[in-house]
């Protein structure tokens, strides 16, 4: 068996990754989030924080990283008291469910999303052998399996994906980087929409250019651009989350990550140019 390159994991990873962030957008989450009564923010950290339990803001604040712990505040535990974490991370898989079958359409009983949603489990699975210093993601890898082959690859690569940014999260700690720094460092790369990402993570614009004028000072900063240093830091921390990552994806070997990447592409394709992630594009400057 041909071993997994990080480069290869890398793009198992990338292709498959629309198929779990779609779940943020798509009004089936919040028509579900507001039946419980929490409303699309206190949604978010609820059914993906649910993993952890009816904890307060500090366990989300710490392995989300990214997010103002005022935000994150203003959610939890407050959502606990109108709901359970059960309940939201069941109206998360239900939302799963019908975006997908809205999206892909009769594709969802394909034999594709079924072979997909087997080389996805039995990375998953693997994956729990590697699971210590990853909390967000040793939670979600305790929740039960869903049955349907669709639902099983949403969950799948939910799971990778959490076992991903686990990694990330120690790429960027050793970095020394806050995860707001690490927005503002992604966001001059281009490759994101910095508005969504500030917003959407409950940062103001003053507490953006304070610590745009940090990483100035670090050099990793020029004007608005990165740096040559930044460049090679940022290169340097996905590195560091590609070989963190690659432990998931060997017991397929080469040719079957492979062949979950080709299986994937056209479903998240296809959501893609539905919209379904439209909110998160990068801008165009």
């Amino acid at each position: 068996m041909t071993e997994v390159t990080p480069a290869l994991a890398r793009e198992a990873w990338r292709l498959a990754e629309p198929l779990h962030a779609m779940i943020y957008f798509v009004p089936e989450s919040r028509e579900r989030f507001d039946a419980l009564g929490i409303g699309a923010t206190a949604g978010y950290f609820a059914s993906r924080g649910g993993a952890l339990g009816p904890s307060g803001p500090g366990p989300v604040v710490a392995t989300f990283y990214n997010f103002n712990p005022e935000l994150v505040a203003g959610a939890l535990p407050a959502a606990w008291r109108t709901t359970t974490p059960a309940a939201a991370l069941a109206a998360r898989l239900d939302a799963a469910d019908a975006a997908l079958t809205r999206g892909l359409g009769d594709a969802v009983e394909s034999p594709e999303v079924a072979e997909a949603a087997e080389l996805a489990r039995l990375a998953t699975e693997s994956a729990t052998a590697y699971a210590a210093g990853r909390p967000l993601f040793a939670a979600h890898a305790a929740l039960d399996w869903p049955d349907r082959p669709h639902l099983v690859l949403w969950h799948a690569v939910t799971v990778l994906r959490e076992f991903r940014g686990d990694g990330h999260v120690a790429a960027l700690l050793v970095a020394g980087l806050t995860g707001l720094q690490s927005m503002v460092l992604h966001t001059a790369s281009g490759q994101v929409n910095g508005e969504f990402l500030r917003a959407s993570r409950g940062w103001s614009r003053e507490q953006w250019a304070e610590q745009a004028a940090v990483l100035r000072e670090r050099g990793l900063l020029d004007g608005e651009e990165l740096s040559d240093r930044g460049r090679e830091l940022r290169a340097r921390i996905e590195d560091d989350t590609d070989r963190l990552a690659l432990p998931a994806y060997e017991v397929l070997g080469a040719e079957r990550c492979g062949r979950l990447a080709e299986l994937v592409r056209p479903l998240s394709r296809t959501l893609v140019k539905a919209g379904f992630l439209a909110a998160a594009a990068p801008q165009r400057k």
